[in-house]
């Protein structure tokens, strides 16, 4: 699946930006030695050579044990990050747009790259295309478990809620969708996982090839919205905007709000992982994206919400393309809670879905989460916050 590039160093001046940082090694000159050096001396320096071998290379040896460190410890040129370009990555977008990410960054480049579902971007961090990114977590556990834990670590939640099953108004019940075609982001992302989870569990069968009881037609979103208002699709599973999108500009209804099917209402639509190689080089790096990453949910949870709004619908169209009506806004964020708590104790369930969806195979994902540097960035802060990997990482 294509996605957009986007560079905010270049389209927004007027916000923190990052520079490269080039670290270049220099070599000191040795002084010459005089031709006409005593021969004492000479029989001296080969002795103290000789009597010296054992510690030079001794030396050698812990230098060479020392440089991976220093290398370890050494801020990345460049952080290359994916988000997508809906409300519930709101914090990538503030964080991008308002330039707190960068700022906390400093020296460090950000780059960006919007896309429009979870297993795309999968694809990217895994080809080392992008370093980190802001994802559902369906496409997380799978890569974590296809890799046997060596790709990826959530390092972070970043919105709760804000998913739904929309369809057409003539459909009231379960028993109305049979020979239904319905769509969903991509095949394997988190809306597709938990609508053929849900649809196995109406006794409907399906295949990730389209066929089934209920066919799923994995669409690219603003395809979705244009289809079903064509009259060929007949509802889908979104994340907001859409779904609202969905209600309010092609007169959809909601049949499922994923909330209703979760202990609490509460279940994770968006995290932010990173690349395990990137982060055991970058540590330092690491932190600084969550810095920024805290700063940008702090401010969605206390904005104005006229003024979130307006930074909401700016950064929208800026990584999606074009703005959106104000109500679609305002529907979008009463159905969604920013947070830093990636829910961990939901995920065994998540990885359950995936396995009953068929997008992903009964695994152990003890070690997925990484909370590590995020809870040193909040107990550097007012509230001191501990968020808990519920066993099933560090914390």
């Amino acid at each position: 699946m294509s996605s957009t590039p986007r560079n905010t160093d270049s389209q927004n001046p007027e916000k923190p930006t990052a520079g490269t940082t080039r670290i270049v090694a220099g070599e000191s000159a040795k002084p010459k030695r005089k031709r006409t050096l005593e021969i004492s001396l000479a029989v001296g320096l080969v002795l103290l050579i000789g009597a010296g071998a054992a510690v030079a290379s001794t030396v050698s040896r812990a230098n060479e044990t020392a440089t991976p460190a220093a290398v370890v410890n050494t801020p990345a040129a460049e952080l290359k990050l994916g988000y997508f370009g809906n409300i519930t990555h709101a914090p990538a977008l503030v964080g991008v747009s308002q330039g707190l990410i960068a700022k906390n960054l400093g020296e460090t480049k950000l780059s960006t790259q919007v896309f429009n579902a979870g297993p795309a971007a999968i694809e990217a961090l895994n080809a080392g295309a992008i370093d980190a990114t802001y994802i559902g977590p369906n496409p997380a556990i799978n890569s974590y478990v296809k890799s046997k834990g060596e790709s990826i670590s959530i390092i972070a939640g970043a919105a709760s809620g804000g998913a739904q099953l929309v369809v057409k108004p003539e459909i009231n019940t379960p028993a109305d969708l049979k020979g239904k075609k319905l769509a969903t982001p991509q095949l394997g992302g988190t809306q597709d996982v938990a609508l053929r989870a849900w649809l196995g569990k109406q006794g409907y069968k399906t295949n990730t090839d389209g066929s089934g009881d209920v066919a799923i037609n994995p669409t690219e979103n603003a395809q979705t919205l244009k289809l079903f208002q064509d009259g060929k699709l007949d509802g889908a599973w979104l994340p907001e905007p859409w779904a609202s999108r969905l209600v309010l500009q092609a007169g959809a209804k909601v049949l499922v709000d994923e909330k209703d099917l979760w202990e609490k209402g509460e279940f994770i639509t968006t995290v932010l992982i990173v690349n395990k190689k990137f982060a055991a080089e970058h540590p330092d790096t690491v932190k600084a994206l969550l810095k920024g990453h805290v700063e940008s949910v702090d401010w969605l949870n206390s904005a104005p919400a006229a003024e979130k709004s307006t930074v909401l619908n700016a950064a929208l169209k800026e990584s999606a393309g074009a703005a959106l009506p104000a109500d679609v806004i305002d529907r979008s964020l009463k159905n969604i809670v920013y947070t830093v708590d990636p829910l961990a104790g939901t995920y065994q369930k998540l990885l359950q879905d995936g396995v009953d969806a068929g997008t992903t195979q009964k695994a152990d994902i003890n070690g997925i989460f990484d909370l590590t540097a995020l809870n040193n960035v909040l107990s550097d802060g007012p509230a001191g916050t501990k968020i808990s990997s519920q066993g099933l990482g560090k914390d």
